[in-house]
């Protein structure tokens, strides 16, 4: 069990860097990507999936130091922020402004810059727990 929570870091650290990239990618060259949200998705599976073989592990009497529990579960609550400051990029981005007065491309200029601000706070969301889950390797006797 300690060797699948291993791999599952791993594939964690991987799934977190690949998103954060793409989504950093995607924000600098100001395009829209529909498959990063994909990636996004399967980062994030990645997060629960650890933090439950983790909760396993646990349950199990396995034990580590503390500050890897602190960093275990981080991931999560940065995941669950990114995820509601992304809820507000709309608004933030839209302000005052009445989106149905605009005319057609304006509309699609600000739809965009909407899906821009998103990816970017979920490419940092992403790329900080990769931050994150390298600590908490460096505090697991098994890395």
């Amino acid at each position: 069990m300690v060797e699948v929570h291993l791999v599952a870091g791993i594939a964690l650290l991987l799934a977190n860097l690949v998103a954060g990239v793409w989504g950093g990618v995607a924000w600098l060259r100001r395009r829209a990507s529909v498959r990063f949200w994909y990636a996004l998705r399967i980062a994030q599976a990645t997060v629960f999936i650890q933090i439950g073989l983790g909760a396993t592990l646990l349950l199990l009497g396995h034990r580590a130091v503390d500050l890897h529990y602190l960093y275990g579960a981080l991931p999560l609550v940065v995941s669950l922020m990114a995820e509601t400051a992304r809820v507000g990029a709309g608004s933030m981005e839209i302000g005052e402004t009445d989106f149905r007065a605009l005319p057609e491309a304006d509309q699609r200029a600000l739809a965009l810059a909407i899906v821009r601000r998103e990816m970017g706070i979920m490419a940092v969301g992403c790329l900080v727990i990769v931050g994150l889950a390298l600590r908490a390797a460096g505090t697991s006797p098994g890395f």
